[in-house]
């Protein structure tokens, strides 16, 4: 959908179940909570994070522009907070915010990037699950494997991805040491972690896959460009360091 649709739909969603509570009787409060905690799974429908953070903040807020934010208490303004540190808990704002993996983004990733049969493939990061399903598509064979620190994603994530295994945890403190490739879709600041964790970690043969951002200090043995204009660096253990 073209922005600003997916906005204006999640806004009328969430005003729409909050009138249908307030006539049904429920309290003011309650009805925020409910109609405000609709954005969690709607804000998905953006495509970058701020357009994700205007999806869940654009209802409490067109509420207390309204006026009729006057019956409910104030504590309750801090339900959209409380609901958007839910989704991107204090500990993973250091790491990239929600980016899906685009269709087709990984397409020709096997042919560069060939893996022996049963491989173990790992998404570290892997959010809503775009990222697995571009994976899934190129090793069809693999074991799929995600991380995820969000529970709400990796609730979300699990749901659309069962044949991958799908777990909540720490990218930075998961061992990536039994994985063949580990793929990343971070950013520019987090990939110099990325890349002294996989130097660390990985086994002879196994391959880091960033999407967009290369590894600083490290010289790729592939680069498959992306139909979009992006590219996905391809690193194989041991690195080769650019001097």
């Amino acid at each position: 959908m073209k922005w600003p649709l997916p906005a204006l739909l999640a806004w009328g969603i969430a005003w729409l179940a909050f009138a249908a509570l307030a006539a049904a009787g429920v309290a003011p409060w309650l009805s925020l909570l409910a109609a405000s905690a609709l954005g969690v799974p709607l804000c998905l429908w953006g495509s970058t994070p701020w357009r994700r953070v205007f999806i869940v903040a654009g209802f409490p807020l067109s509420l207390f522009a309204s006026g009729v934010a006057g019956s409910v208490p104030a504590w309750t303004w801090l339900a959209p907070l409380a609901l958007l540190l839910l989704l991107y808990p204090i500990n993973a704002w250091r790491d990239a915010p929600l980016f899906p993996t685009p269709s087709g983004a990984l397409r020709g990733l096997a042919a560069l990037a060939p893996l022996p049969a049963r491989a173990r493939v790992i998404d570290a990061g892997c959010g809503i699950g775009d990222g697995l399903r571009e994976l899934h598509r190129e090793y069809p064979d693999a074991c799929i494997e995600g991380i995820e620190w969000s529970w709400p994603l990796r609730m979300v994530c699990a749901l659309r991805c069962r044949f991958a295994r799908v777990r909540r945890a720490d990218i930075w403190a998961a061992d990536w040491s039994a994985f063949d490739l580990v793929y990343l879709f971070q950013r520019p600041e987090s990939m110099p972690r990325a890349t002294e964790k996989a130097a660390r970690e990985l086994p002879r043969g196994a391959w880091l896959a960033s999407l967009e951002f290369a590894a600083p200090a490290l010289r790729p043995q592939q680069i498959l460009q992306c139909a979009d204009g992006r590219r996905v660096w391809l690193y194989q253990a041991p690195f080769r360091r650019i001097d």
